[in-house]
């Protein structure tokens, strides 16, 4: 099994991160537009980008400003039954975040694809936390 795990500094308290890690308002700025999002442990969160292309995350921890982990339930079939996490930690009004997306099958083309456009995610959350805007599937150029 390969994972994949990035970090991101943010220059926000973690209470900020948090929010928009786990609202439809931060998700639909950091990821994607077309979206559900529950804020309980045990929903089904659904993320669209594009006509033919879902996925659906399960939460399966919350800890208020600490942590995020959703699970895999349908998604292209590399991603189905891996676990995307993310860890915040606070220190001076900044945010440490660590994003790690395990249990991935085998090291492909698409894990490649998708380890980068992590990055990007991060990168999103980094402009919507601080900037107020993030970069959403929907407003990107390539």
């Amino acid at each position: 099994m390969v994972n994949i795990e990035h970090l991101q500094t943010i220059n926000v308290p973690a209470s900020k991160v948090y929010e928009a890690l786990t609202t439809t308002k931060g998700l639909s700025e950091i990821w994607t537009n077309e979206l559900t999002v529950n804020d309980e442990i045990g929903s089904i969160n659904e993320f669209r980008f594009g006509r033919n292309d879902l996925t659906k995350m399960r939460i399966e921890e919350l800890i208020t400003n600490k942590r995020v982990v959703w699970y895999c339930v349908d998604s292209d079939p590399e991603w189905i039954d891996t676990i995307v996490s993310f860890e915040i930690e606070e220190s001076g009004g900044k945010s440490s975040i660590t994003l790690k997306h395990l249990n991935w099958r085998e090291l492909t083309p698409f894990y490649r694809f998708c380890n980068y456009n992590w990055g990007i995610f991060l990168y999103s959350l980094k402009m919507y936390c601080e900037e107020g805007e993030g970069l959403p599937y929907q407003k990107r150029k390539f």
